[in-house]
């Protein structure tokens, strides 16, 4: 007989389960401004620490504290504040839009709104993000990236620029530094490595930006980015947007019960940071300290975001099946909109009312966005791109048969 117990298959269990509060002890949140900022050129192995710590500035009453507060300017602050509210607002309409039928689909983005924001406005110009589905803050945070026409793609409607070949939320933007979305989970990861590798074989001082969230972890694409990343030191920063949530299942399955998703770096050599994402001024100081140490040639960062999925993984989903009602409200990072509003309070820069009026008018302006956007149709009235348009695109010379099929449905 075998000296050994039967082997046992190990099922991680969910924190919480719907009517049961989720213990988020598993967390283990550092005080604000208790983590130590290394040097940028610091070797990815003295970064071990900072994968189970929690790089904080903002504390409970507003207040920065610590080696990584960025010292940004009070107008800088308010501008990703506003940012951050035009996000929240933009998503709230489209749900709204959605559940009128005017749209098929959609992904809210609240709770991390920070996350996107903060990290795109520490990023320059021809700098590529390869991002996930809900990091439409990279784009709502430009100036050069228009509202009607996202809107126009999230109503696949005939001025949808992507011609309805995306589902509603991948979005496209090369001249916004926003690589076409992949409902194919993972593969951006890679995708993100090798445009990387191919900025630096140039001699180029453009960065890469993957954006994966914590379920797709587990896929092998991930892995093998990581791999690559290192071995060639690509210019890249490796973000892990955990927001507690894949779908209907906890971050636990993903193997984030036993440790963290950043050690999952320093274990490939990476140097890794584990940042509170719902903390605007973390968010931004980490990322300007990784993409510094890309311009610099000291190779890849990998970032985990702390962050809560506060609705629904999308519209699809009915998160009350497998989590309390509640989570959000009592998840202890809080609201970073909330957040950084109390900080620019706190210094004089920012009032009840601004923020009111404010309000207001991204409203008025997401309304009168969607307005224009929808005059060209939605799938409420059939205004859609030709259908020729399906055979475009694909080939430099259109072959034979697919001439014949189009031809046959009278294009």
């Amino acid at each position: 007989m075998s000296k050994y117990p039967p082997l046992r298959l190990h099922i991680p269990e969910p924190s919480g389960r719907p009517g049961c509060a989720t213990d988020f002890s598993y967390l283990h949140i550092s005080p604000a401004g208790a983590t130590r900022r290394p040097d940028v050129d610091v070797l990815p192995v003295d970064t071990q620490d900072l994968a189970y710590q929690l790089v904080r500035v903002l504390d409970e009453d507003g207040s920065a504290k610590g080696p990584w507060d960025p010292q940004l300017a009070p107008d800088f602050m308010r501008r990703g504040l506003k940012a951050m509210m035009k996000v929240r607002v933009f998503d709230a309409r489209m749900l709204i839009a959605q559940r009128q039928k005017k749209l098929s689909f959609y992904m809210q983005a609240l709770g991390e709104e920070a996350i996107a924001v903060a990290h795109g406005m520490a990023l320059q110009q021809g700098d590529m993000n390869f991002p996930t589905y809900r990091q439409q803050g990279l784009l709502l945070s430009r100036d050069d990236v228009s509202m009607v026409e996202m809107i126009c793609q999230l109503l696949s409607n005939e001025k949808d620029p992507i011609q309805g070949r995306q589902l509603p939320v991948m979005y496209s933007y090369k001249r916004a530094g926003f690589f076409s979305i992949s409902g194919n989970l993972a593969t951006q990861y890679i995708q993100a490595v090798g445009w990387a590798m191919a900025s630096a074989i140039k001699g180029d001082t453009k960065i890469a930006s993957a954006w994966i969230g914590d379920g797709s972890t587990a896929e092998s694409d991930f892995a093998t980015a990581l791999t690559f990343a290192h071995v060639y030191r690509a210019p890249v920063i490796l973000n892990v947007v955990n927001n507690q949530w894949a779908i209907s299942t906890f971050q636990a399955i993903a193997g984030g019960e036993h440790t963290t998703f950043a050690a999952r770096g320093v274990g490939s050599g990476i140097a890794s940071l584990r940042v509170d994402g719902n903390d605007f001024l973390a968010v931004h100081a980490a990322s300007l300290w990784a993409a510094e140490r890309a311009r610099r040639g000291l190779g890849p960062t990998l970032i985990e975001w702390v962050t809560y999925r506060a609705g629904a993984h999308s519209t699809s989903d009915d998160p009350s099946k497998y989590r309390p009602g509640d989570d959000w409200e009592r998840f202890p990072l809080g609201d970073p909109i909330e957040r950084l509003r109390r900080h620019l309070s706190l210094l004089g820069h920012w009032s009840d009312e601004e923020h009111e009026a404010t309000l207001k008018a991204l409203e008025a302006e997401v309304i009168a966005a969607q307005r224009e956007a929808e005059r060209y149709g939605s799938l409420l009235d059939g205004h859609i791109p030709s259908v020729a348009s399906m055979f475009e695109g694909v080939y430099k010379d259109m072959p034979e048969h697919l001439r014949q099929q189009r031809q046959q449905l009278g294009y």
